[in-house]
Order: C-alpha cells, then sequence, then structure tokens
C-alpha cells in the first residue's frame, strides 16, 4: 500500500487527499459496470444479426436475453457471497475474467445453442461487478465522500452503453456480430488490468481477524429492523430497475408508432435522455451528501413520479425529445446513491453479499418492466401503459421513508450485525 494512505477510525481508508489506492479502486469499478452497460447494449443492437445467422424467432431471440439476465442474478449472489468470504479484490478480478472469456467464445460459437449457453456464462461473471466494485469503493472512501465515489461507478454503466453504439455501428458493419462479441474482449482485459494488483480494503482485512463469514445470506433478515429495511431497499431497486428497463425499452417505439417521430428523432431522444441521466446522477450524489439519503431519495422519487405522469401525457414531439433530459434526471438520477445506500446498512462480513443480492434481485423484477408495459399497451395506448410507471415511484418513495433508515455520515466500520441503531 502506498505511504499517502492512513488508517482512521474502522481502518477505513481516508488520506487527506484522494489517494492512488482509492483512484485504482474507483477506476476498476467504474470499468467494471461499463462493462455491464457495453454488453447489455451490444446484444440489443446485433440481436437481428443472430436472428438471421441462427435462424430465430422473434421468441427464441428474447430467451437470449432472458438467459442473460438468469446468469447476471445468479453470478451477482454466488459471486457477492464469495467476494465476503475471500475478498472483494480476488473475486472481482475473477468475475471479470469469466465474463472475459465467455464473450469471446461467444464470437466462435456453432449453434444458438451455444451462444445462448455463452451468454449465460458471460451473465455469471457481469453479474458480480456492480455490488462487488460498489462494495470495494465504499470500504475504500472516506465517509464525505462515499456517495460521490460509488455515483462516478454508477455513471461508468452509461459510457458502457456509449462505447457499445460506437462499437456496433462500426465493428458489426465490417465484421459482422461475431467481431462485435470478439473485440468486446478488449475493454474487459482493460477492466482486469486496472485490478490486477489492488489490494483487500483495510476494514474487510480487519474484519476477517475476527469474523468468519458462514455464507448465510439469513443475516440480510436478522431481526425484524434489518428484515424491513432489506425488503425496503428490494422494493427501492426493483422500483429502480422496472423504471428505467421499461421506460428505455419501449420509449423508442412510442415515438415511432403514436408520435410519429423517425428514427432519427429517437436517436436525439435517447441522446437527451442519456445526458440528463448523467447529470442527474451527479447531482443526486451531491444532495444526498448534504442533506441526506432520505431527503434525496424521496424527492427524487416523487419527482420522478409527477415528469413520468405528466411526460406520457405530452403529444408535441419536439418538447418530448426536449424533456426527454428532465424524465432521465429524475428516473435514473437516482442510481447515484445505491451503492453507498446498500453499503450502509450492513456489516462488512455481509457487505457484498447484499450489495449484489438486493440489486441483482432488482435487476430480476425490473426485466419484466417491458412485458409488463407490453400486456398493458394490449387494452391501452402505449403511453397511457409507460405513464402507469409514475406509481410505482410512489411505491418507493413510501418504502424510504418507512422502511430505510437514515446513514448520512455513517461509518461502515461501526456496523454490526443485528444492532444498527438508525432511526427510520
Amino acid at each position: 500500500m502506498e505511504n499517502s494512505l492512513v488508517k482512521t477510525k474502522g481502518n477505513v481508508l481516508q488520506p487527506s487527499g484522494v489517494a492512488s489506492y482509492q483512484k485504482q479502486t474507483l477506476w476498476s469499478s467504474i470499468i467494471g459496470y461499463a462493462m455491464d452497460g457495453l454488453d447489455m447494449m451490444l446484444l440489443s443492437f446485433v440481436l437481428p444479426l443472430i436472428m438471421a445467422d441462427f435462424h430465430l424467432t422473434t421468441a427464441q431471440a428474447g430467451g437470449i436475453s432472458t438467459i442473460t439476465m438468469f446468469g447476471v442474478v445468479i453470478g451477482g449472489t454466488v459471486f457477492g457471497i464469495l467476494a465476503d468470504h475471500f475478498g472483494r479484490v480476488k473475486v472481482f478480478t475473477w468475475t471479470i475474467l469469466i465474463f472475459s472469456l465467455f464473450t469471446g467464445l461467444s464470437a466462435l460459437s456453432p449453434s444458438d445453442g451455444v451462444f445462448i449457453a455463452m451468454r449465460f456464462m458471460a451473465g455469471l461473471g457481469l453479474g458480480g461487478e456492480f455490488g462487488i466494485g460498489m462494495t470495494l469503493v465504499s470500504e475504500s472512501w472516506p465517509t464525505k465522500l462515499r456517495t460521490k465515489a460509488t455515483s462516478w461507478v454508477a455513471l461508468g454503466y452509461q459510457a458502457g452503453t456509449l462505447l457499445a453504439t460506437l462499437l456496433a455501428g462500426y465493428v458489426s458493419t465490417n465484421f459482422g456480430w461475431r467481431g462485435v462479441f470478439a473485440i468486446g474482449i478488449l475493454p474487459a482485459a482493460l477492466a482486469w488490468w486496472t485490478r490486477r494488483n489492488l489490494e483487500e480494503p483495510a476494514m474487510w482485512v480487519e474484519n476477517r481477524k475476527t469474523v468468519k463469514n458462514n455464507f448465510a445470506i439469513k443475516q440480510l433478515f436478522i431481526n425484524k429492523k434489518i428484515t424491513l429495511t432489506t425488503i425496503g431497499l428490494v422494493i427501492l431497486t426493483s422500483v429502480q430497475n422496472l423504471g428505467y428497463f421499461a421506460i428505455m425499452s419501449w420509449m423508442p417505439t412510442m415515438l415511432a408508432s403514436q408520435r410519429h417521430i423517425a428514427i432519427s428523432g429517437t436517436m436525439f431522444w435517447t441522446l437527451s435522455t442519456i445526458s440528463g441521466m448523467v447529470v442527474g446522477i451527479i447531482v443526486f450524489a451531491w444532495a444526498a451528501d448534504k442533506f441526506g439519503r432520505k431527503p434525496a431519495f424521496i424527492t427524487f422519487q416523487i419527482s420522478a413520479a409527477v415528469i413520468a405522469w405528466i411526460y406520457f401525457r405530452i403529444s408535441n414531439p419536439v418538447l418530448l425529445v426536449a424533456l426527454g433530459s428532465v424524465l432521465g434526471f429524475f428516473v435514473n438520477g437516482m442510481m447515484g446513491g445505491y451503492g453507498a445506500l446498500l453499503s450502509e446498512h450492513y456489516p462488512t462480513e455481509i457487505r457484498s453479499t447484499a450489495e449484489n443480492l438486493i440489486f441483482n434481485f432488482g435487476r430480476f423484477v425490473g426485466g419484466f418492466g417491458p412485458l409488463f408495459i407490453g400486456i398493458v399497451a394490449l387494452h391501452n395506448s402505449l403511453s397511457a401503459a409507460l405513464g402507469m410507471i409514475s406509481a410505482i415511484y410512489i411505491v418507493a418513495a413510501l418504502a424510504m421513508l418507512f422502511l430505510i433508515p437514515e446513514t448520512k455520515g455513517l461509518d461502515l466500520a461501526s456496523i454490526k450485525q443485528g444492532d444498527l441503531n438508525l432511526k427510520v
């Protein structure tokens, strides 16, 4: 470890300035989560080419995304537990190697069955990236900078989607879908390189001297207070992912079919919305650190409910594109706080398990968002179906208000299983 690092209360690495070690943890986690956004968007872009190559129906093609998501959820759970037991950095390195290996092997798939199997295996590795990366950053950065640091990790996903757009457009045209997955190894290799020499956080090392993890997921439900907190956090992550997937999956279709906006127009909407998401993540992190987790989340959740209710009743195409940034700001700005929020409710010995299990379960629930909107749209307009999303943010705000304690300024090392003495 470098000499600029000093241990403070709880053995958290908190130097007077931002140390080299902390920068390494941040960049390795940002790049890891960028792989998540990259992978999901690459598949979306090249799916028509895969369908044509393997002669797949739309149902079979849709199953590829579903199988990948199953891998993500299972991998997130398993690797989260392993990271608590064997170390954040060690398992973090395993996950990116697994993802990289099977992403490359996907390009060599001789049949759709083999391709689906490779996608599942790649999903296993991908599943650990968010939770382990967020845990690593949370345990390495000072309390006052915790949310800011984890918000930068969240921005990695947006960077990954942008990179996917650039890669898919050029590489698929010249080298087909196999070339896209083959070149996808390169950023994954970069992620491995950034974390290859990292040491474990001092907090985890000290904790392992006295606490032996027993792999018990039941510790997330050890008493009434912890159980209610876990349920509340599951509601928040489920709403976050459901709203995101539903809007991003169906909004371009709604713009084209109901508002008669050309494909070029939907691209402007996507750019406007993602720009709003980026700014929202940065602003949310500032607000959560300054005013507290509960005020920041509840404000954004209520604002998301209001803007969603209004937005999907707008018929002016220009206004829809222009206000896409406002929609993205509130709907996805909260991603700037989940890494810190999840880390602040569980002790070191189960923190990675909690981060991965809760967030990835939310992703699993969120994966049904596009299906839900599609079913509702069978009997209503697509805009009306999307407008119903407004209600779920109110549910999330109520969960934050009544179930989840405030944790602003909390020393992570002070958290002991079962006696988290915080007021809701």
